[in-house]
């Protein structure tokens, strides 16, 4: 029966037995990338993803929500958040925050809809009380850890 290890350091391998089984040893990482799983090889690739297994991330969801969202606001369709949260049967701060999505600056929604967003970015980073200028919102990007190096 076949099994898999993870083997996080080290260099490939492979394992002739007596029985005539193969043992192959590849040092790989998995990263999670916006909510993604990613297959990271030694020399720092990663696999391309098939184009059916492209799916839309949890952050292109939200973004996607916020702008349908707010179309239905300003076309009339609903009069308010809390109706859109009451017909969508769930909590108005959400349906806000996802709202807020959409006063991103333009190379940031770029960047969500290319998946391309640094690794440390998450939705709460985003659509919480973004700030109106979009140079600020650029400098929320930056990774606080490599900032300072």
């Amino acid at each position: 029966m076949s099994q898999i290890r993870i083997a996080q350091i080290g260099t490939p391998d492979v394992i002739s037995s007596s029985d005539g089984r193969l043992t192959l040893t590849i040092p790989i990482q998995i990263k999670r990338r916006s909510g993604r799983k990613l297959v990271t090889l030694p020399n720092g690739e990663t696999a391309q993803p098939r184009p059916w297994d492209v799916a839309a991330t949890p952050l292109q969801l939200a973004l996607a929500r916020g702008y349908r969202w707010l179309t239905m606001l300003e076309s009339g369709e609903v009069k308010s958040l809390k109706e859109i949260a009451a017909h969508e049967a769930i909590d108005n701060s959400y349906v806000s925050r996802m709202v807020n999505l959409t006063t991103l600056a333009p190379d940031i929604v770029a960047a969500i809809l290319d998946d391309a967003l640094p690794n440390h970015v998450t939705l709460f980073d985003l659509a919480v009380d973004p700030p109106a200028l979009w140079d600020e919102q650029r400098m929320r990007l930056i990774d606080p850890a490599t900032a300072n190096q």
